[in-house]
């Protein structure tokens, strides 16, 4: 990826000197408008000419050039304010010679004010005619001439502000994400919670399994781990007596990267006191088809050419999903009960094995660590669901009873330790939310927290999370938590088929070395030099 030839930087900062010589400032320090483009169009793009014409409704606004067609003593020009495009029409006896001599050294890609009243064209189009024009800043480089065809999407993402000028989709993504954001919160809000900030960095990595990112304070001479969730600070929370809280928090994971997965990404997590899981399904319901409705504007929608229908919720148990989902061609399915079955699920593993090695699909690869452990049937039950049923849960699914050996932060099911109360929510094939009734016997807890250390490997917790134990000595009352990903979330309501497209700025490898400035030398500017 380079930057734009010599010439046409030099070619700009040719013209930027000419502006100066006229005597105006290239780079002024406000602008006071009166309207927005959006709003100038809203109100009046219905009204006919000759109600304009007699009204002369008065305009001040700014915007970005995309579009100039000079003809002699005049010129029509389109701006681009808030994505929305608006004509403006220069004369040069109604602007004065030195503000159309400004005009004539304008370029696409320039920020104007423009100020005068509304009229129509001869072809009917809405215009601003100017009475007076003001350069608000210089643009020393070109925008791409065809950004829309471009092919190389990283350059979209790297270069995100020219992305979000040329390509009104992605304008149109990230208000859909900020506007799901303001409904989560508004939300809450209305239901009691109250939204708190916890650590970003943490003296010990925990609260989620996954292999974090490491900094160093120099003042305290201390290793920290940049936050993979905020969870054990938030039921801590809950302990001091904050019966509903919840944060929109960002978390880095130092994992690999792929269309679902960005190291540093957002979520949401909340906390309910005296609740359980099963209640957190039904708030979970309530919460995703409302803000549906006001981001989508439906409750259908399409995510990678497939209606996901949030009228049409769907609950199963994880054992129920992968017989549900038990590939038609790879005979016979399972039983719930064969799941449930000391060793059953092991079982079925060379069974779907033999028929994905003859389908071309990923193998389930159970090594030797997990087929002999004690843990060995909800480790593998785990492994199904993720081959089997995770990516056909294209409508809304919630599902529930997970085994215990891969949630160590749950409360089991009574009666069957083997399970634990806790849900996830999918739609369109993607994971989206967590839950669980959270584990409050702090004796458990640390039974758990041991047997995930003592399994080792870099995601396991590596240190013993001796003050949240104290919390739960404290007292954590019954409640039930979930955590949902907000990119994953506006991927499904933007229809983005991967999660870059949903991030502003994804963490991207460096650019490659020798790229230089638009000088192609020192980096300077000439007006710097």
């Amino acid at each position: 990826m380079q930057f734009e030839p010599l010439d046409q930087f030099q070619q700009r900062q040719k013209k930027l000197r000419e502006i100066e010589a006229l005597g105006f400032d290239p780079y002024p320090r406000e602008f006071h408008f009166s309207h927005r483009a959006t709003d100038v169009v809203a109100e009046h793009a219905q009204r006919p000419a000759a109600e304009l014409d007699a009204a002369k409704v008065p305009v001040k606004l700014a915007g970005r050039l995309v579009a100039l067609r000079p003809h002699g003593k005049a010129a029509f020009a389109h701006v681009l304010d808030q994505g929305t495009r608006l004509q403006v029409y220069v004369k040069l006896d109604v602007v004065g010679e030195r503000a159309f001599q400004l005009f004539q050294l304008l370029d696409l890609g320039d920020y104007i004010g423009v100020s005068g009243h509304l009229f129509r064209t001869k072809t009917n189009e809405l215009t601003v005619w100017v009475a007076e024009l003001t350069l608000l800043v210089k643009a020393l480089l070109p925008l791409p001439e065809k950004w829309h065809g471009l092919e190389d999407v990283e350059a979209r993402y790297r270069q995100r502000y020219l992305d979000l000028v040329a390509n009104e989709k992605t304008r149109a993504i990230f208000v859909k994400r900020a506007r799901l954001i303001r409904e989560m919160r508004a939300f809450f809000d209305a239901r009691g919670f109250i939204e708190v900030e916890t650590p970003m960095m943490h003296p010990i990595a925990g609260g989620a399994t996954a292999r974090p990112f490491i900094t160093h304070h120099n003042t305290y001479d201390m290793d920290l781990f940049l936050r993979i969730a905020p969870e054990l600070y938030l039921k801590r929370l809950v302990v001091g007596g904050l019966d509903r809280v919840y944060e929109i928090n960002r978390n880095f994971r130092n994992e690999g990267v792929g269309y679902r997965w960005n190291p540093e990404f957002t979520m949401l997590e909340f906390y309910q006191a005296y609740a359980n899981y099963r209640d957190l399904m039904d708030l979970t319901q309530e919460l995703i088809t409302g803000i549906a409705q006001k981001v989508c504007g439906t409750l259908q929608i399409t995510y990678a050419g497939k209606t996901v229908d949030f009228t049409q919720w769907q609950r199963l148990s994880m054992r129920e999903s992968i017989c549900k989902y038990w590939p038609a061609d790879a005979p016979p399915a399972p039983a719930v009960e064969d799941l449930a079955r000391p060793g059953g699920p092991a079982a079925l593993i060379p069974r779907f094995n033999a028929w994905a090695e003859k389908m071309g699909y990923e193998i389930i690869r159970a090594g030797k660590d997990i087929t002999q452990s004690k843990d060995a049937d909800g480790l593998i039950t785990g492994l199904l669901f993720e081959a089997v049923a995770e990516r056909q849960l294209i409508p809304p699914t919630l599902i529930y009873d997970f085994p215990t050996a891969i949630s160590p932060l749950s409360k089991q099911k009574p009666g069957d330790p083997s399970l634990v109360e806790r849900f996830e929510f999918f739609a369109g094939g993607l994971e989206l939310g967590n839950a669980f009734s959270e584990l409050n016997d702090p004796e458990e807890q640390e039974r758990r927290f041991r047997e995930q250390m003592a399994r080792g490997g870099e995601e396991a917790p590596q240190q013993l999370d001796v003050d949240y134990l104290r919390a739960l000595c404290h007292g954590l009352p019954p409640t039930g938590g979930m955590g949902i990903g907000i990119d994953r979330l506006a991927m499904l309501f933007t229809d983005s088929h991967s999660i870059r497209e949903v991030i502003l700025f994804p963490l991207l490898r460096p650019e490659a070395s020798g790229e230089r400035g638009p000088d192609q030398g020192t980096g300077n500017t000439e007006r710097e030099k």
